[in-house]
């Protein structure tokens, strides 16, 4: 683990220049294969007998920069790279999780992620069971004999809620299974969950990391403070029929998830970052910090300009005094509550639509974390797909309307909203 400050490693973990000859930026390693020096070379590498690059699904230069700089970042081992939020999401729990296996996952997640767990993965003999996250408990009185694993995000999107991390992983360290959180929305820059007990850590890097919209990735950040060898999870110290018999606990020891996740996940399901990609959003985590300090102080000042707009019935941001979350906000998010808030329209669904389409400065598109500020309707977007009662749980209600506050200047942020409220 580094032991740099933040801002350092986001701008050099990862890449020995003497090894990309002397080139300052990280080069984009633009290659589907790598040549061996012979065949005792190829089988070794084949073999995971010698570190080494075989094939871009597997590991690539750039992306190898990518997730030693998100490793050191959140505080992990190691990482891996994947082509999206959702594939490394889906990744992380099909390596660990198989046919009969159960998960306990906050209500409050992203309607992506929700979907993905209530429709997808019980297609695969996969269940999950929803609890209300504000109360620890509620995970541990939903284990079964058959869990193996908790899932939650560490600032929910789009409800905002902030979860006692701590409290929840000694939830999971009692029910002997690992607890993985999202944290997209908070992002390392101002939380890291693997200092408050989390064992595994997903990103979906198109967001805030990328910051610009151009480029698409997921990471899975490995504490390597999970003990594989409890008895939960026999594929960890039984032989791999798939390497000759490999036990991946005795021969890898805390790094026995995340190197199932690159030699099964990315060899199986193939859902490898690009190297341009990859070299995006590099890009993007050279400015994180700065940018996650701004988005959260446009953020706060927007919000509470809100509480006194007439036509706005309520507002949800983590940073607001007073609010539900806000002591939980300054214990675990000091350093600034995001670019993420939201807001209820008096004249409810139709006048949440009519705000949404009358901004202009906000653009209405499916995504957050953009240097440019952005708007939605979840109701009618993002979490169409789930029930109004799966929707209230997770923070959605129809006059709910979403904004990420990118780093325009403020007051033109409030001109933009104001003219759009006048319209109603």
């Amino acid at each position: 683990m580094s032991t740099q400050q933040f801002s350092t490693d986001a701008l050099h973990a990862g890449h020995d220049v003497t090894t990309t000859q002397g080139t300052r930026a990280v080069p984009i390693y633009q290659s589907t294969s790598y040549v061996f020096n012979d065949t005792d070379h190829a089988a070794n590498l084949f073999a995971l007998a010698e570190p080494g690059y075989i094939y871009t699904r597997l590991n690539n230069p750039t992306a190898d920069v990518l997730e030693q700089r998100m490793a050191a970042l959140e505080g992990g081992i190691a990482a891996v790279a994947t082509a999206s939020g959702t594939s490394a999401i889906s990744t992380a729990l099909l390596v660990l999780l198989k046919a009969g296996d159960h998960i306990v996952a906050s209500n409050s997640l992203y309607g992506g992620t929700y979907n993905m767990l209530k429709v997808m993965m019980p297609r695969l003999g996969i269940t999950t069971t929803f609890v209300d996250p504000e109360d620890p408990k509620n995970f541990a009185a939903a284990v079964q004999d058959n869990t193996r694993l908790f899932f939650a995000e560490s600032l929910g999107n789009p409800k905002l809620d902030v979860l006692d991390l701590k409290a929840i992983s000694a939830e999971a360290k009692t029910a002997k299974v690992p607890f993985m959180v999202d944290n997209t929305v908070a992002t390392p820059a101002l939380l890291k969950p693997i200092e408050h007990g989390a064992n595994i850590v997903i990103h979906s890097l198109t967001k805030y990391a990328n910051g610009n919209g151009t480029a698409m990735g997921g990471v899975i950040v490995d504490a390597g403070t999970f003990d594989w060898s409890n008895g939960n999870f026999p594929e960890f110290t039984s032989p791999s029929a798939g390497y000759h018999g490999l036990v991946l606990h005795e021969a890898l020891g805390p790094a026995a998830y995340i190197a199932k996740v690159r030699i099964e996940g990315l060899r199986d399901l193939g859902a490898a970052i690009s190297p341009f990609n990859a070299f995006q959003i590099i890009q993007g985590l050279e400015t994180w910090e700065v940018r996650m300090q701004k988005h959260s102080q446009n953020a706060l000042e927007l919000a509470q300009w809100l509480q006194d707009q007439d036509q706005v019935a309520w507002v949800s941001y983590p940073g607001l005094k007073g609010g539900k979350y806000y002591d939980l906000a300054q214990s675990y998010l000091p350093k600034g509550q995001s670019g993420i808030l939201t807001f209820g329209l008096k004249g409810g669904f139709d006048a949440a639509k009519t705000v949404v389409n009358k901004t202009q400065l906000f653009s209405l598109l499916a995504n957050i974390g953009d240097t440019k500020s952005l708007v939605i309707h979840p109701a009618s977007t993002t979490h169409q797909q789930l029930s109004e009662e799966e929707q209230a749980t997770t923070g959605v209600t129809p006059d709910l309307v979403r904004l990420s506050v990118g780093l325009e200047d403020v007051t033109d942020l409030k001109a933009d909203l104001k003219q759009a409220f006048d319209s109603l």
